[in-house]
């Protein structure tokens, strides 16, 4: 049968017609979907925390100031700082006062049997830390450290449920991929936590790794940089640091990453230290500052920059900051 002219040509106009609205509707849409992908997150973090990183040429420097008695100094001011990268002073173009600026925090802990005397400790103390950190609706992760990385609790700002969760956990005598899980968490606070942030791991191990089959020590030190992580770390195998070379070396391991990312490596004595440390990263996490800059280095090549910051001021401050940043060269992720 065929179709009168009038028809045929009213057909051939509503055609591009309808392409046309399709492409117009996907291009209204599509952003919303592109920014539920990205903000997607544990649904009992509250509605306004669900905010999209934004990529920025920012760097963060979290950094921790102390007096001669290693108490918190909190009273400084944008201009006390100074920052140098590769040698270079930078301008400081952003700082968020002591304690001020969120807090998105990843717990780790060993689940191996070299841990084990010690575990019931260790979860009791980190129990009471969880439900003060997370009070006020500061994010936190919880990741086993066995074989392989295991996301336990996915990020939530419901202390009970974080608490719950590490209670929960029941330790065993299967290998350790200790850097995999360090870099797999890592990885998770810099897709999840919320922009301009201070992202922490807490670790509770020996460092001791023997499985992991992606990352080691330096590799790992690159990831926590990406993600702008501090890292801390809380050995509980201390009575057998003095005894082998693999309990030191796993002990140094943990060292250098807590040094190069301005967190810090504790060792307790006795299973009742642990509560005090606690206490003590989190008074160092309320008298944090946290500097912005823009580097004057502007490069595709890439690599690694140092920087150093300092209180020029006040020469018998102890700050501790991370010791630089990786910069990925032209064409590569960041």
């Amino acid at each position: 049968m065929r179709l009168p002219k009038s028809i045929v040509l009213r057909a051939i106009v509503a055609v591009p017609l309808f392409v046309l609205l399709l492409v117009w509707a996907f291009a209204v849409q599509s952003p919303a979907g592109a920014a539920q992908q990205v903000a997607s997150t544990d649904n009992e973090v509250p509605s306004s925390d669900r905010t999209i990183r934004v990529s920025t040429d920012l760097i963060l420097v979290p950094v921790s100031v102390t007096d001669a008695e290693r108490r918190p100094v909190s009273d400084l001011r944008q201009e006390d700082f100074q920052i140098l990268e590769e040698g270079k002073r930078q301008q400081i173009t952003n700082l968020e006062l002591a304690g001020q600026s969120p807090v998105e925090l990843a717990l780790l802990i060993d689940i191996s049997g070299s841990v084990s005397p010690r575990f019931k400790f260790e979860q009791q103390a980190g129990a009471a830390f969880l439900k003060g950190i997370v009070a006020g609706q500061r994010p936190v992760t919880i990741f086993s450290i066995g074989p392989e990385p295991e996301l336990l609790v996915p990020r939530t700002a419901i202390a009970a449920n974080a608490v719950r969760g590490l209670l929960g956990i029941r330790p065993t005598r299967q290998s350790t991929a200790f850097f995999d899980s360090v870099s797999a968490a890592a990885r998770y606070l810099d897709k999840t936590a919320l922009p301009f942030s201070r992202r922490v791991q807490i670790v509770i191990s020996d460092g001791e790794d023997n499985f992991s089959l992606k990352e080691n020590a330096d590799t790992t030190l690159r990831e926590l940089q990406q993600a702008d992580c501090l890292f801390y770390s809380i050995n509980p195998a201390s009575p057998s640091l003095r005894l082998n070379l693999v309990s030191r070396k796993g002990q140094e391991s943990m060292a250098f990453l807590a040094n190069q990312t301005g967190g810090a490596a504790f060792v307790p004595k006795e299973a009742a230290d642990f509560q005090g440390i606690f206490d003590q990263i989190g008074t160092d996490l309320q008298a944090q500052y946290l500097l912005g800059y823009y580097s004057s280095e502007r490069t595709s090549a890439g690599g690694y920059r140092k920087i150093r910051v300092t209180v020029p001021q006040r020469p018998e401050l102890r700050v501790r900051s991370r010791h630089g940043y990786f910069v990925p060269a032209a064409g590569q992720a960041g």
